[in-house]
Order: C-alpha cells, then structure tokens, then sequence
C-alpha cells in the first residue's frame, strides 16, 4: 500500500521586529493636532510661560481656578493666548527692546515683563496700561516672575550679575543678592515649605547655581558647581529639589544633601529649556538639537520624545482644569514658529492608568511579570471565543489520542499537485499568478531544495518571463527574501542573459531590476557610514 501524500509545510517569514507603543508613548502620541504659529517680526520665540498656581489660598483668596491664558514672548512683544481655544487674545508692543522675561500672575490680571534694555515693567493684562517701571537694571532681563505666594513680589535676573526681588507697591528692589561673577540667565522661586519665605533660585554663566534665601545676610545660601554655563534652572514641586541644564546635561541636585544626585545626559547639544509635567511626574527638556525629551522623575529614565525642524528655544507643558491636566505641549524655536499639539480626548483617562502601572512596575523591577500579566489579559478575550459553547469534565476524564487519519486532511492545490508530478515550471506559473504570498515562498523555498529553480525557469517565452521578474522586483528590497529574490535573479540572468535586447518589454524590467538594486546598495552604503559614525560618537 503506498505511503499518503502530505501536504509542503507552509513556509512563514520570521517576524519583524514589534512596533507596539508603551502606554506611556501612546499618552505623548497623543498631543496631536498642531497649530503651527510664525512669529509675527520673524523673531526666535524665547519664552512660553504660564501662570503658577497659588502655593497658599490665602495668597488669592478671590482666585476660584486659574487663568485661561498663557503667553509667547518674541521680539519686542508679548503675546496672550487662550488654553481653551489656542486663539490669541491680545498683544503687548509697548517695549524699547527686545523681551527676555515674561510672566502673569496667578490671578491673571497682571504681567511683569524685563527686557534687554534693563527695564523692568508691569501691565494690566485687560486694559495692557503700564502700571510700574523700574530701571535699576543696567543690563537685559531675562528673568521676570511673579511669587506664587505673594501677590505684590517678584523676582528678576540680569545680565548685570544680579538677582532682586520687588515690592509692587515700592519704587525700587526690596532686596538684591550679590555673588554671581558672570551672566545670570535662569531663576525661580521655590515651592514647598521655602515659598512663604520668598527662597529663590538662580542659575549663571559662572557655571553655579545658587540658593538665596533673604534670612541670610551677604551671601548665598547655598551653592552647586557645574561643569558649564547655567542655562536653566527648574525647582521640583517637592520644594527639595533643582534641576539645572549645563551644556548637554541635567543635573538633579538634593538641596537637603547639598549635592548633585543624578546627571541626566540624553540630548547632544545644550539643553535650553525644562518644564514639568503630568502634576510634576514627567520632565520635558529641549534643546538646540531640536529634540524633545520626556523623563520620569523618579529614576530619570527617558519616556518618550520627539522631533522638531528647529532648535527648541523654550518649551511648555501647557495644564488645565481643577485637577491640572496636561491640555498643550507649546514649542517656541529658533526659527520664529511655535508649535502647540494638543492632546485628544476619549478613552485618555484609561490608558493612564495603564502607563502609571507600567511605570510602577518598571520602577519595582517587575516590569516583565507585568508585560506578562498584560499578554495574558488581551490573550484571555480570544481564547474565550474559541473556547465558547464546549463542554470540559474534570478530573477522571478519559483521554483519547487519535491518529492524524481521523482528521480531514486538506485538499491539495493544483501547484502542490504539478510540483509532486515534477511540472515544476506549471507550478511556478499558477503560485505567481495567485496573490497567495505564503504559497509563493512555500513553492520556491522547495524547488531550491530539491535543486528545481533552474528547471523551473527555463524554456519561458516573453509572456511567462515577465511574472518571475516582477516577482524579483517587487521582493528583492524586503531584507526577509533578500536571498531568495537574488537567487532567482541570478538563475534567470544565467539563463536567458544571451536573450537580451530581443525583447523591449524583459529589457525594460530587467533595467528597472538594475536600478532598484543600485538604489538599495546606495542605501546600505549609506546605513554603513551612519553606524560607523555613531560607534565613533
């Protein structure tokens, strides 16, 4: 009795490598929809700000929920901007020179502006009328900014080595702190506990960042040495610790240990601008490599990121609501336009909760059980279907192991038929025919076992020629059939190379066959070069 015919294993291509997104991906995919805003004088867009929330009620007892604005600072003019709607509200001109620091109250009825003139001024964000000037600045002002705890103070920074800070209803600095020996570029109050007591921050060019706390008489406070200029600096929410950007780095220094605790390097060229976000759980960092970048704050390690066509000057993660949600992401660069992406609505709130687990869980160390607990619960949906109306018996159950002659066994193909009958070229011709990609590479992986390749190619005319080409066209750039393609291409050119130039339609393919492999040696050439210049970075 003769032995069955079985089927030709189906021939899979191995995977590619996986694109899903994390959940914490997907939550930063999803400020989308840009609003792509030029400057109107053509000018880098230096500074986005939003009014900081009130550390105490009683500091702005009438303030119910904070203001619907914040503003884009460009050139010689302040710009007010709606959260709500993206639209722009009103515009500040009243400026000698260009504006450095920008900042609105958090009631929102009041900004304080500095520019690089020295002058330091205070508008009525309604009726954009000068309250207040000062001068005692003798150089730019790129720090201006209103106390979250106090309504009538606020803090400047100059590049006259000083920082100050004001009394609004007096007529000069309440107080000056003297001991930066070059540029002073960055400053910010500091929340927490050292808020009620106006502590405030600066970050210099003389490569220090120090702490001033006006209790302590002629000095600072405290003071951390970088290996470069101070960019930025940007308190935590705890109120015990900065970040300071130098060059390409951030350092994360504990002001209760009075040292740095963690050196983040990520970007390649200087990190201009921080912001936090997610309710201070998320840092975003920019800098002039057109990149920004989103960290964790507990172990610093990098969440997601993004690509502008620019250097990134300034950068703003835009909140809303009650609860301070992340409503914008608001990118100023160096070529005059602001990029606002806004994030979608939906079923946002859900995978929230699934990115604070996967971060939980990155930060116990338990990261793959979780991957494996989140695999088995999309898993469980399909196993349910199939699964669905059978009937299972516990312990007991007899157990019957039947033979594959029981199963219906698959009816076979009219191509698997010509190639078991060695009509290898009939074969060839119905499997190109059909869009059955599986059987393709089914059929010609066997005819290279069984040494059948050439057979099945020769004797072809122009009509049934041209298929076996397209084929090869078509897949020779997929680097999974790289090999396969080639070895037809090969084998047809061996065959039929004496035949060339009799045919105008085989010469056209084989032409277009030609340039498409030279295009993709340039590209691998290309890939080379790129990889060898990054094992030298």
């Amino acid at each position: 009795m003769a032995a069955p015919v079985l089927s030709l294993p189906q021939v899979r291509l191995p995977a590619l490598p996986s694109t899903r997104l994390t959940p914490e991906q997907q939550y930063w995919k999803t400020f989308k929809n840009p609003l792509l805003i030029p400057s109107p004088a053509n000018s880098p867009i230096s500074l986005i700000t939003q009014p900081a929330a009130p550390t105490t009620a009683s500091a702005f007892p009438s303030l119910t929920q904070p203001p619907d604005v914040f503003t884009i600072t460009t050139g010689a003019r302040v710009q007010i901007y709606s959260i709500r709607t993206r639209k722009l509200l009103r515009t500040i001109t009243r400026f000698d020179d260009t504006v450095r620091g920008t900042d609105v109250r958090p009631d929102g009825r009041v900004l304080v502006t500095g520019d690089d003139s020295g002058t330091l001024q205070v508008f009525d964000v309604g009726s954009r009328a000068i309250l207040k000037t000062w001068k005692e600045h003798k150089q730019p002002v790129w720090v201006a900014k209103f106390s979250p705890s106090d309504p009538t103070t606020i803090l400047t920074a100059s590049d006259d080595r000083t920082v100050r800070l004001w009394d609004l209803p007096g007529d000069s600095s309440a107080r000056t702190f003297v001991g930066h020996t070059d540029y002073v570029r960055s400053g910010s109050f500091m929340p927490g506990s050292l808020a009620s007591s106006s502590v405030v921050v600066s970050g210099s060019y003389d490569r220090t960042v120090r702490l001033w706390d006006p209790r302590v008489e002629n000095r600072a406070a405290m003071v951390f040495k970088m290996g470069a200029p101070i960019e930025n600096v940007l308190p935590m929410l705890s109120g015990t610790t900065v970040l300071a950007s130098a060059d390409n780095k951030i350092a994360v220094l504990d002001i209760v240990a009075g040292r740095p605790m963690h050196m983040i390097q990520s970007h390649q060229k200087t990190v201009t601008t921080m912001c936090l976000a997610s309710n201070g759980e998320r840092l975003l960092s920019g800098g002039l490599d057109g990149h920004m970048k989103v960290f964790e704050t507990t172990g610093w390690n990098v969440v997601a990121g993004s690509k502008y066509p620019s250097p990134i000057l300034s950068l703003q993660a835009i909140t809303s609501g009650p609860t301070q949600e992340d409503k914008h992401i608001a990118v100023g660069m160096q070529s005059g336009l602001l990029s606002i992406k806004t994030r979608l609505s939906g079923q946002q709130k859900v995978r929230e909760r699934e990115r604070k687990k996967e971060m939980q869980a990155l930060l116990d160390g338990k990261l793959e059980e979780h991957d494996r607990k989140m695999a088995k619960k999309k898993r469980g949906s399909g196993w349910e279907k199939r699964l669905r109306g059978r009937d299972f018996i516990g312990e007991g159950a007899e157990i019957v192991i039947e033979g594959q002659d029981a199963r219906k066994r698959k009816k076979e193909q009219a191509w698997e038929h010509d190639l078991r009958k060695g009509r290898y070229g009939q074969a060839l011709d119905q499997v190109l025919a059909s869009a059955d990609k599986t059987a393709q590479l089914t059929l010609l992986t066997a005819l290279r076992h069984r040494s059948a390749l050439a057979a099945s190619l020769r004797d072809r005319d122009e009509e049934t020629l041209q298929p076996v080409l397209r084929w090869v066209y078509k897949h020779i750039a997929e680097p999974r059939l790289v090999d396969l393609s080639v070895e037809v291409a090969m084998a047809v050119l061996d065959i039929y190379s004496k035949d060339l130039g009799q045919s105008a339609q085989i010469d056209k393919l084989v032409e277009k066959l030609h340039q498409r492999v030279r295009a993709e040696v340039e590209m691998a050439q290309q890939a080379f070069q790129t990889r060898g210049m990054l094992d030298m970075l």
